[in-house]
C-alpha cells in the first residue's frame, strides 16, 4: 500500500504567508498603513494534485499565487518547492527555480506579444529555459501544439488571429515548454465561455496525466473547481476559512462562509436550495475587521466572532475550518 498524502513530502509548502502592500501619506510619503492583502496564509500541495484556491474577488488568492512566484515579493514567510525556500534565492537562482513553477494568467491575449507568432513565442521559451537543444525545437514546438488541441501550421499565426479559447491554449503551452512541475492557473477559465471553459478544464485534466503536473489552480467559481480538484481551499480577506478534499468541503462545508458560497452554484435536476444571501460587500484589506474577519457579514456572528480571531481546527480526516462555532 502507498503513502497516504500526510505522509508523503509536500512538493510546494507556504509557511505564513504575507503580502502587504504599504500605504504612503503626508507631505515626506511615509507609511502610514498597509493593505494586508494576504495575511498569514499556510499550506501545502502535493505532486500530481490540484488545490484549488477559491473565494470572492479581493480575498487574495491571485496574490497568493503571484506571490509564491515572487510575482509580487511577499513580506514575510516561507515558500518551500522541493524543501528550498523560494524567498531566499537570489534573481539568477529564483530564474533557474521558474521553469518548475510556471503560470497561465486569465487574460491570454495581454501575456502574449501581438508582434510575435505562435511558433516564435513558444520558441523563445524553449530558448531562455534553454530546456530543449536547437535542433529539436522545432519538433517540440509541433507536440506542444497539437498537445494543447491546435495544428502545427498554426505556429505562423499572430495571437490576434486565434479565439480566446485557443489564445488560453496557447498560453497552456508555453507554459509546459519549459517542463514545469507546478503549474499556477490563475482565473485561466473565467474569461471564457461556458463550453469553452469545459473544454479548457478537460484539456488541463489530459496534460495533468500526461505531463505528471500538480496544479494550484485559482477561481472564485466554485463550480469550476468541482470538475478539476483534488483539494479546496477557501480564503476571505487574506486567510484560510476552510481547506479540505472536494468530496468532504462540497458535501459538508463546516464554515458559513463556504457555505454561503456553495449555495450559489446551479444543481440541475434538483430544487434549488435557497440561497445564503451575504450582506454587504468584503470589507477593506485596509482595515480588516477585528476577530474572525467575516463576522460582519455571517448570520451566525457570537460576541466571541468579533473579538477573538478563530484558529483552523480539524473537522474531519485532512478537513479544517475557522470557525469559533464548530
Amino acid at each position: 500500500m502507498g503513502q497516504s498524502q500526510s505522509e508523503k513530502a509536500p512538493l510546494l509548502e507556504v509557511r505564513n504567508l504575507k503580502q502587504y502592500f504599504p500605504v504612503k501619506g503626508g507631505v515626506l510619503g511615509r507609511t502610514v498603513n498597509h493593505i494586508k492583502v494576504v495575511d498569514g496564509v499556510s499550506f501545502e500541495v502535493f505532486k500530481g494534485e490540484t488545490l484549488s484556491i477559491v473565494g470572492e474577488s479581493g480575498c487574495g488568492k491571485s496574490t497568493t499565487g503571484r506571490a509564491i512566484l515572487r510575482l509580487e515579493e511577499p513580506t514575510s514567510g516561507e515558500v518551500l518547492f522541493q524543501g528550498k525556500n523560494l524567498l531566499d534565492l537570489n534573481r539568477k537562482d529564483l530564474r533557474k527555480t521558474r521553469k518548475d513553477i510556471q503560470i497561465v494568467f486569465q487574460d491570454p491575449f495581454a501575456s502574449l506579444n501581438p508582434r510575435q507568432t505562435v511558433g516564435r513565442l513558444l520558441e523563445e521559451a524553449l530558448e531562455i529555459s534553454q530546456a530543449v537543444p536547437e535542433e529539436k525545437r522545432h519538433p517540440r514546438i509541433i507536440q506542444l501544439l497539437e498537445d494543447v488541441g491546435l495544428r502545427a501550421d498554426q505556429m505562423k499565426r499572430f495571437p490576434h488571429e486565434f479565439s480566446g479559447g485557443q489564445r488560453q491554449r496557447i498560453g497552456i503551452a508555453r507554459a509546459l515548454a519549459v517542463d514545469p512541475k507546478v503549474v499556477i492557473c490563475d482565473e485561466a477559465v473565467s474569461a471564457l465561455d461556458v463550453s469553452v471553459q469545459a473544454q479548457i478544464l478537460n484539456l488541463l485534466k489530459k496534460l495533468q496525466g500526461q505531463y505528471g503536473l500538480t496544479y494550484l489552480f485559482i477561481s472564485h467559481d466554485l463550480g469550476v473547481v468541482y470538475h478539476i480538484s483534488d483539494r479546496v481551499m477557501v480564503m476571505y480577506l487574506g486567510k484560510i476559512a476552510e481547506i479540505g478534499n472536494r468530496a468532504s468541503v462540497f458535501s459538508r462545508p463546516r464554515h458559513p462562509y463556504t457555505q454561503a458560497l456553495l449555495t450559489a452554484i446551479p444543481v440541475p435536476g434538483k430544487a434549488k436550495a435557497e440561497r445564503v444571501i451575504l450582506q454587504g460587500d468584503v470589507p477593506s484589506p485596509l482595515d480588516p475587521p477585528t476577530g474572525c474577519r467575516f463576522h460582519t457579514r455571517c448570520p451566525l456572528t457570537k460576541e466571541r466572532c468579533r473579538l477573538e480571531e478563530p484558529s483552523l481546527q480539524s473537522v474531519g480526516p485532512g478537513h479544517f475550518a475557522g470557525c469559533h462555532l464548530l
